[in-house]
């Protein structure tokens, strides 16, 4: 299932590629700022109850027959009230008449899908993890296949929403079915000091959900309503490949966050899990963002509708988003280490005074430099957030930093490209035999600067 997973989202990311090239960038853009606006109140409609939910199920089972029934009421007056909510803002953002009920549409889909969430947090403190690993793939998968049967028939917004919306539906009457089957039926009653105990106890989740939910989607919305529709359009077809490779950080941090939460108190464990997971983390995506440096047009080929102009401005969107996956590939890691041992707080005043700089930046450069204002802003945002894990880290946790491999690992990164620069320019190989020999080339870089030793790879030999 974490195979199918993984195979899913590259899936989707060309086929949403081909679903923004027949609606066209106007169009798709106006959307996707929709889909953003109510991605983000989606995210944090539940104020946090998901996250509290699968903590207290997990460590009392009790919890569900005691909290269930007011807890199940609750969520549905947080989806009506937020959709609410949705509409209301977007009102007055300008939006009307059709667009507004898209709105209103993909808002309900997305809701139902956070609904789905709280649900299936039900199934994993219960230990069900193969029926919730099947749920969480399955919508996307009747998406998928939905979207290729409407491409023969001709596509167009509105039964593109549709079809959005039958998979959520299908997906939650499914769910609903299997909840009812395993745990009964619950009664619903709410009580209300149940209620406010609940929203005491998960308001400093919502807030975290909140802060970094902004942080990842503002930039579309404000393109489209500052700018364009078309130049929203060309940063989102740029954003959706950098939320695909972003998925390697999301698999492998949480696997670091649960072994650094494991070492608290033992600083040298810490350290040495550090220093090793910095060239984990680090060292795929050095590859994949030279691919995107020098080769990123190749990403956009679905875009048979698109001039050679407009490619090019996703091309530049990429590079400079790129840039800012390998931020994170030297520094997600001290986020991780930061929040696994109880600072949450400053890390979330970074994210928060970075989110600050963002929207200013957006309303000084946007109007100027459109979808490429952006995508620098992001980066720029990346690098300030990032230099703020640097100075906590050594003083937070009294973990030290791993700097020659963070030099070795930068030597590695500026050889490659220069590798792939000289390949480009002068060998004139066709683009697969390139990348082939970029990455050998990676590979002897990180042998010969010694970012992986010898002994290493013995000792990963004889333990196999």
């Amino acid at each position: 299932m974490v195979l199918l997973n993984l195979l899913v989202k590259p899936a989707w990311v060309v086929l949403e590629n081909v679903v923004q090239d027949r609606l066209g960038h106007e169009v798709f853009g106006t959307f996707t700022a929709l889909l953003t606006l109510a991605t983000i109140v989606a995210g944090i409609s539940d104020l946090g109850t998901t996250q509290l939910t699968t903590k207290r199920l997990a460590a009392a089972p009790g919890f569900f027959q005691e909290y269930f029934p007011t807890l199940l009421p609750l969520r549905v007056g947080l989806g009506v009230g937020f959709l609410g909510a949705t509409v209301g803002v977007g009102w007055a953002l300008g939006y009307r008449g059709h667009w507004l009920l898209l709105l209103a549409i993909t808002a309900a889909g997305l809701l139902l899908t956070q609904y789905m969430l709280f649900l299936r947090g039900v199934l994993q403190a219960h230990q069900r993890f193969n029926t919730d690993a099947v749920l969480s793939v399955l919508e996307r998968l009747l998406l998928l296949g939905l979207v290729l049967a409407l491409l023969p028939l001709g596509l167009t917004l509105d039964r593109y929403v549709g079809v959005r919306t039958v998979a959520v539906g299908f997906t939650f009457l499914l769910l609903l079915v299997l909840i009812r089957r395993f745990y009964g039926r619950v009664a619903l009653r709410p009580r209300w000091e149940q209620v406010r105990q609940v929203l005491l106890d998960s308001w400093p989740l919502a807030l975290i959900t909140l802060v970094y939910g902004l942080n990842e989607r503002v930039d579309m919305l404000m393109l489209e309503r500052l700018v364009s529709a078309k130049e929203a359009s060309y940063y989102a077809a740029a954003y959706r490949w950098v939320d695909a490779v972003m998925m390697y950080l999301w698999t492998v941090l949480p696997l670091f966050f649960a072994r650094f939460a494991h070492a608290t108190g033992r600083r040298q464990e810490q350290q040495d899990l550090l220093w090793f997971g910095q060239r984990v983390v680090t060292v795929p995506l050095l590859f994949v963002v030279g691919f995107g440096l020098f080769r990123g047009e190749l990403l956009f080929f679905q875009f048979a509708h698109s001039t050679p102009a407009e490619v090019a401005r996703m091309t530049q969107c990429l590079q400079l988003l790129f840039l800012n996956v390998l931020v994170h590939a030297f520094f997600a890691l001290y986020s991780t280490l930061l929040t696994s041992t109880d600072h949450e707080k400053p890390v979330s005043w970074l994210v928060t005074g970075s989110i600050a700089l963002n929207v200013g930046l957006n309303f000084l450069l946007m109007p100027r430099y459109g979808a490429l204002a952006g995508a620098a802003n992001t980066l720029l945002c990346a690098v300030v957030v990032s230099v703020g894990y640097v100075w906590l880290v050594p003083r937070r946790t009294g973990v030290q930093l791993p700097w020659a491999m963070l030099l070795r690992l930068g030597l590695v990164f500026g050889g490659l490209c220069g590798g792939w620069y000289l390949l480009r320019t002068y060998a004139g190989l066709p683009w697969w035999l390139e990348t082939a020999l970029a990455g050998l080339w990676l590979l002897a870089l990180v042998a010969g600067l010694g970012v992986v030793k010898p002994s290493e790879i013995r000792q990963l030999r004889g333990k196999a």
